[in-house]
């Protein structure tokens, strides 16, 4: 649930193209113009999942994560070897269930995501090296900018913690670039 520039709010994946009331109107007509209540989200997730889908606690605090205001990471852990999302929390799993985060498009497009971002890395770190910082700039952005950006933030994420080394098995030189602090901070910072 980490979106790109244009992308979902929701799943991060198709581009947003409608503007979600997080709080649906009829639960409070009074947010209809409050701007923090406004999120950017695809048809699929606005219209076709979420509607008017907005599941309460029993103290009446939203179960839905919202995106704009909250971290997703303390609520939902990204399987990065499965492209799953698994629930920490009562508002990841509602979340999880009400917009579909693990249906199988989704999956497949994190999938390919951990694919391919290794590779993004090593190019942008050979650009790097060879002083031609506008490929390197051109690395970054496409690091970034791919659907389901979710997973890069995990990586980053997840490359400092406990146990990074069975998480990235199969990538130990991508997890090496993921823990380099020259790396980290170039990249996070969007050069």
């Amino acid at each position: 649930m980490a979106p790109g520039l244009e992308r979902c709010m929701y799943c991060g994946d198709n581009q947003g193209t409608d503007i979600d009331h997080f709080e649906p109107l009829r639960e409070n007509p009074s947010r209809t113009f409050d701007w923090s209540n406004h999120l950017l989200a695809c048809s699929l997730c606005n219209s076709h999942l979420k509607r008017d889908v907005f599941p309460l606690a029993a103290d009446g605090t939203p179960l839905l994560i919202d995106p704009s205001s909250e971290d997703p990471a303390a609520h939902l852990h990204l399987s990065l070897a499965t492209g799953v999302y698994v629930h920490l929390t009562d508002k990841g799993e509602e979340t999880i269930r009400v917009f579909g985060l693990n249906r199988g498009i989704l999956v497949r497009g994190r999938l390919n995501a951990y694919r391919i971002t290794p590779l993004l890395l090593r190019e942008w770190r050979a650009a790097v090296d060879q002083g031609d910082l506008e490929d390197a700039a051109d690395c970054a952005a496409t690091i970034w900018e791919q659907p389901t950006a979710d997973v890069v933030h995990a990586m980053f994420h997840q490359a400092l913690a406990p146990g990074a080394e069975d998480i990235f098995v199969q990538e130990t030189e991508a997890l090496a670039l993921l823990q380099d602090p020259d790396l980290r901070a170039a990249l996070l910072s969007g050069v």
